[in-house]
């Protein structure tokens, strides 16, 4: 049995634990070698458009320890919702799933949502078939115009809210009725009814291309691979399968 991480009185089991530190690590050592001109990590970790010429397949797992690197006043709430939702919500799943089926679960999640990125890049943006690529602002005004090689490098996405919304649709279907408090929501919701909702307005959001700077579809990615190897485990009778 692996001895869990104690900080401040908080059991943290070990799986969710170095996903933190790993993620935290990144986070502060990309931004300061970006700062001091050594190297930008996102061109290798982060994940690109797969017509672009940065794109490597290892970051379909890379990009998911990855956040927001443009400075650490910016970058701050980024990383820290998704380390406090996966701290909160993931340190009782590994708990239940045990830690290899967790670990397991959260990186096919990640991955998912990243191949989901990718197909709607794909979708919106793959069959630009120009030159050059006018870039417009909100108000629809030309600002600039860039290469279409060089437009695809600019598809980017980091994060690991992919494998986070992963975490929140097992806890709604392990602990459907379970009350959770959302920011600025005055009562408990229960949780079921609170990933429901966070999936209809990731919809919402990526159809209209609300808050167009957040990866909505990988979010509604990591949800729909985590219900796709969810019911398999089940259908495999291992669905709360746990070996000490």
């Amino acid at each position: 049995m692996a001895t869990n991480f104690r900080w401040k009185g908080v059991d943290i089991p070990p799986v969710t634990k170095n996903i933190i530190i790993i993620n935290v690590i990144l986070w502060i050592a990309t931004i300061l070698f970006k700062q001091r001109g050594i190297i930008d990590l996102n061109d290798y970790l982060s994940l690109h458009f797969w017509l672009g010429s940065k794109f490597h397949v290892h970051q379909l797992l890379t990009y998911m320890f990855m956040h927001d690197s443009s400075g650490f006043d910016t970058g701050i709430t980024h990383i820290f919702f998704n380390m406090f939702s996966l701290w909160m919500f993931g340190s009782l799943l590994e708990r239940v799933m045990g830690v290899k089926r967790y670990l397991i679960f959260y990186l096919f999640c990640g991955i998912g949502a990243g191949l989901v990125q990718e197909l709607v890049w794909h979708i919106s943006d793959g069959g630009i078939t120009e030159d050059y690529i006018m870039i417009v602002n909100e108000s629809g005004n030309v600002v600039d115009q860039v290469l279409r090689s060089d437009f695809f490098n600019m598809l980017v996405t980091v994060g690991a809210s992919g494998a986070v919304f992963g975490i929140l649709l097992a806890f709604a279907v392990l602990f459907p009725n379970v009350p959770i408090y959302i920011m600025f929501v005055p009562i408990p919701i229960k949780a079921k009814w609170a990933v429901i909702g966070f999936a209809i307005m990731e919809l919402f959001f990526g159809v209209t291309s609300v808050m167009s700077g957040v990866a909505h579809f990988a979010h509604l990615g990591g949800m729909l691979f985590a219900f796709i190897l969810l019911l398999y485990w089940k259908n495999k009778g291992l669905f709360f399968y746990r070996k000490s």
